[in-house]
């Protein structure tokens, strides 16, 4: 899973993840480590993530998403985008400016209930403010 390879590696589960669909680059340590726990010899990683490799990020998906559970984050965007945004503009007295998903991290969380288990999906990123000149 990528819980056990993320904790083999000394990375998040989701960070693990986003190395295996090309959204991540991976150092060279975590390369031999993946390696390692794959049982890979590091060489074939280093040809395909080695430091000639930098991710194209966020071209994955077509928009809409046609995946069920991805057009559910489409669909959280297009219903609540403008109220949390507006939220956080509001609440945490940011100012105007944005959440980065560079110093970034995402977590999720399986939270048990008896009418049915749910997601918990943590977003955590620093407020980064538009500069004037």
């Amino acid at each position: 899973s990528f819980e056990q390879i993320g904790k083999t590696i000394g990375r998040d589960e989701v960070y693990v993840a986003s190395i295996f669909y090309g959204q991540a680059k991976p150092t060279r340590g975590e390369i031999e480590k993946l390696a390692e726990v794959l049982n890979l010899p590091a060489s074939h990683l280093k040809d395909e993530l080695g430091a000639h490799y930098f991710p194209d990020r966020g071209g994955l998906i077509s928009v809409p998403p046609t995946d069920p559970l991805l057009y559910r984050f489409y669909e959280i965007l297009q219903v609540y985008g403008y109220p949390l945004k507006a939220v956080i503009h509001e609440k945490a007295c940011f100012g105007d400016g944005i959440m980065s998903a560079i110093d970034f991290n995402a977590t999720v969380e399986k939270v048990e209930n008896p009418k049915g288990d749910r997601v918990k999906i943590t977003l955590d990123g620093k407020f980064l403010p538009y500069s004037k000149w």
